[in-house]
């Protein structure tokens, strides 16, 4: 920690420091955002219906088509669940994303899709289908899209219904076929997949995503939610797609200043300081200003600024192995202090990230009545490779749980990680819709 004090000191000056994160008032700010956005008030936060209960029984041995679409990748697959509710995935395919390696067309975008999922249409007539944007829900579970993000580009998709588009594809190549799509966000699937692998009784269900981007789902009484006609949904609760990204964070110059880089800059600022699609580069915009004040040696920081890009994972590497050669490390020239103080405020705002991830999750929590009874935690199934994968993301956020959602609130979980969520809560979704 011998040169602590100048990382600190920075990022204190900046406005970035985690300490500078109120968990009070931002955790207040997002349980008000979340009540406008439940009534459609304007909110930052979509609080979209899934129309998707959390109270029925999964049906066994009836094979479901399975489609996940992610920030990178487009997956596909066959899932079945036996008397006992464990799944059987098989006929596995993965390709990127359409729109996640330059501009497509509204044709191109379904169209790729469809192609895609050819070897699978004859197993079944029922999709699941996990689409991770923001994306309001119909009670017909088909859903339109709202806007992009993740830094998507296929714009003439937005305010196309995905299902209708994705079926009139889906007959295109399997000529005949017939599919009923059930589309549902991903943080909503992995709500479903924690429900279903969860072996000890709950009071409550949170699904949480920080991966590229981030989210959160969470259970709400239909009663609550002012923006849906009640004849449009009978069951007692649904399943709330906060999307949580969105949330408006105005918490530094610094922040509002890298907004701007984005392809989006208005919107998703919350996404942007702490998700994967994000973070490294946001680092790396720390990192430039930290050079502009003349934080390292002059030779250390002429190399950031000639650094064009940095990604979650480069950065991370330095975290992970900071004695091994990375772009950070490299950019350091063997200076044993300047790698010290680039590695410092890196973790430090991996720190941030996890402390405004706690925010999100504690709101979740708050905003329902579950929790009360260390008996009967909320389950929190959390997934995305930046929670699992970067160096103390995890750790950190779970800290500021305990600390903030636990000590100060009373409030309990249990936080649970079900591989392959997205794919297995898509699934149900689907079963449940048929």
């Amino acid at each position: 920690m011998l040169f602590s004090r100048d990382a600190d000191t920075f990022l204190f000056s900046h406005g970035v420091h985690p300490e500078q994160v109120d968990m009070d008032l931002l955790c207040s700010r997002f349980l008000a955002e979340m009540n406008e956005g439940l009534q459609g008030a304007p909110s930052s936060l979509s609080m979209l219906p899934s129309f998707i209960s959390v109270d029925e029984e999964i049906p066994a041995d009836e094979p479901v088509i399975v489609f996940d679409a992610g920030g990178t990748n487009f997956r596909a697959c066959l899932v079945e669940f036996d008397g006992e509710k464990n799944p059987r995935i098989s006929g596995f395919v993965k390709h990127p994303m359409p729109g996640s390696r330059g501009k497509v067309s509204r044709d191109e975008f379904f169209a790729r899709m469809a192609e895609y999922a050819r070897p699978l249409l004859d197993a079944s007539g029922t999709i699941g289908f996990c689409f991770s944007y923001p994306t309001e829900s119909t009670p017909e579970r088909d859903g339109r899209l709202l806007h992009f993000s993740k830094e998507m580009q296929a714009p003439e998709v937005v305010g196309e219904l995905i299902g209708k588009n994705l079926t009139e594809k889906l007959q295109e190549v399997n000529p005949g076929g017939s599919w009923k799509i059930s589309i549902l966000n991903d943080t909503s699937a992995t709500l479903l997949a924690g429900k279903l692998a969860s072996g000890r009784q709950y009071s409550g269900y949170i699904g949480f995503i920080l991966g590229t981007g981030t989210n959160t789902s969470y259970i709400e009484s239909s009663q609550q939610i002012g923006k849906v006609p009640s004849e449009s949904f009978t069951g007692k609760n649904q399943i709330i797609n906060v999307e949580s990204g969105g949330f408006a964070v105005d918490l530094s110059d610094l922040d509002a200043d890298f907004y701007k880089t984005t392809a989006h800059p208005d919107t998703y600022h919350f996404e942007k300081i702490i998700s994967g699609a994000y973070l490294g580069p946001y680092i790396l915009f720390v990192l430039k200003q930290a050079a502009r004040d003349k934080l390292f040696s002059d030779d250390t920081c002429t190399a950031i600024q000639e650094i064009a890009s940095l990604t979650t994972i480069e950065m991370d590497d330095l975290l992970h192995t900071p004695d091994k050669p990375s772009v950070l490390h490299d950019a350091c020239g063997g200076d044993v202090k300047d790698c010290f103080l680039v590695s410092q405020i890196a973790d430090r705002l991996v720190e941030r990230a996890g402390r405004l991830s706690a925010v999100n999750l504690s709101a979740a929590v708050l905003k329902t009545d579950a929790g009360k009874d260390p008996e009967h935690p909320v389950c929190i199934n959390a997934d995305g490779t930046t929670f699992l994968k970067t160096h103390a993301m995890k750790e950190y956020t779970v800290g500021y749980l305990d600390e903030f959602l636990v000590e100060q609130h009373q409030r309990f979980y249990d936080m649970i990680h079900v591989d392959n969520s997205p794919v297995l809560g898509a699934a149900i979704a689907g079963l449940l819709n048929r």
